[in-house]
């Protein structure tokens, strides 16, 4: 007998001060610029000061998310951790192979090279708090994060474990940041928070962040909401894509009317955020549209702000303005829906009830 799914604790670092979990986007952090970085908590009060030195920022940002996770739900260890990144440790990596160079292949030190694999952050996570289970990560673009949800669903659905922490995490990186920018997928301007999302031009305005989850198949008290389904698309027709989400929920005996709202992927590309707006306008026309990418930026696991969001307002029954896409009421929602897809592939959904 298949069980349910719940999301018994958050946390997160983002380029909003979402790590202070006492506060829900109560001052946000503006910025007029292509590139974002987050908000970075005080390591000190997470981490070892000499252990944080040798960190990547992927690294420490995820230790700080996770931590926060882990003690929401009352656990100091769980039977799995699966993690989602689309550049994982990208960082260190590049600065291995700089080292590689300058020093002609020469008196290297290892850190930089064990700290550049994607899977670090899912070890070191581990290592800090003696797990030894199961321990994963999924490195599938802007489907990393819900490959790794998806993972834990299964898991938890069949009985296979209890407790499982989920994270999506990706760093800022300079290198990255300028190569992108040259092909038109970051924005060659800078922006200002408030226009991204009616920019115009080509590109998104990049960002990073760190958000942890801990799933369980035993409601708690801590209990943010109920995982009811998720799907995932690798390409997806533009003209079948409402009658996927419709096909979605009927499998789940939803209507569209039965959604208190839906929390679209905008971020500010005019070249695909006219899928986003072609739904706004029919399928999801008479739906509270929220948005949130002009918050975080875009980045491979910008999708877990998303999941961040959503369990923030189920908890608080609030709807911060800023994340409003149209004017129609919602108040103290109890199901929500997450779509999202980067450049027109790898589109996900996401069904959540508030507990």
């Amino acid at each position: 007998m298949k069980k349910e799914v719940y999301i018994n604790s958050i946390g997160s670092v983002s380029v909003q001060k979402t790590f202070d979990d006492s506060a829900f986007l109560e001052d946000i952090v503006t910025y007029n610029d292509n590139a974002i970085k987050v908000v970075d908590p005080n390591y000190k009060e997470f981490i070892p000061p000499a252990a944080a030195r040798r960190m990547a920022k992927g690294i420490k940002m995820s230790a700080v998310s996770s931590q926060n996770a882990m003690k929401e739900a009352g656990l100091e260890n769980v039977d799995a951790i699966i993690v989602g990144t689309g550049l994982g440790c990208l960082g260190d990596s590049e600065k291995f192979v700089r080292d590689i160079l300058d020093n002609d292949e020469q008196y290297l030190t290892p850190t930089r090279f064990i700290q550049s694999s994607h899977n670090t952050v899912a070890g070191s996570i581990a290592l800090d708090m003696g797990c030894k289970g199961y321990n994963f990560t999924y490195v599938h673009s802007n489907l990393s994060f819900e490959s790794s949800l998806w993972d834990a669903k299964l898991q938890l659905a069949t009985n296979e474990a209890e407790n499982i922490l989920v994270g999506a995490v990706d760093e800022l990186v300079n290198h990255h940041v300028e190569t992108h920018k040259f092909i038109d997928h970051i924005k060659k301007e800078a922006v200002p928070m408030e226009d991204v999302l009616n920019s115009g031009t080509k590109g998104i305005v990049f960002g990073e962040g760190s958000h942890f989850f801990v799933l369980s198949n035993k409601k708690q008290g801590s209990t943010y909401s109920r995982l009811i389904d998720m799907g995932i698309y690798n390409t997806l027709p533009e003209e079948k894509i409402s009658e996927t989400i419709t096909s979605f929920l009927e499998n789940n005996k939803i209507s569209i009317s039965d959604l208190d709202g839906v929390i679209l992927g905008n971020n500010g590309d005019v070249e695909f955020d006219s899928i986003y707006k072609n739904l706004g306008t029919s399928l999801f026309e008479e739906n509270p549209q929220l948005v949130y990418k002009h918050l975080s930026g875009e980045y491979d696991t910008a999708s877990g702000f998303a999941f961040w969001l959503a369990n923030k307002i189920f908890k608080t029954g609030k709807v911060p303005e800023i994340l409003r896409w149209n004017n129609l009421p919602i108040n103290n929602p109890k199901r929500l829906l997450i779509y999202n897809q980067y450049r027109g592939k790898n589109h996900s959904l996401v069904l959540l009830e508030k507990c």
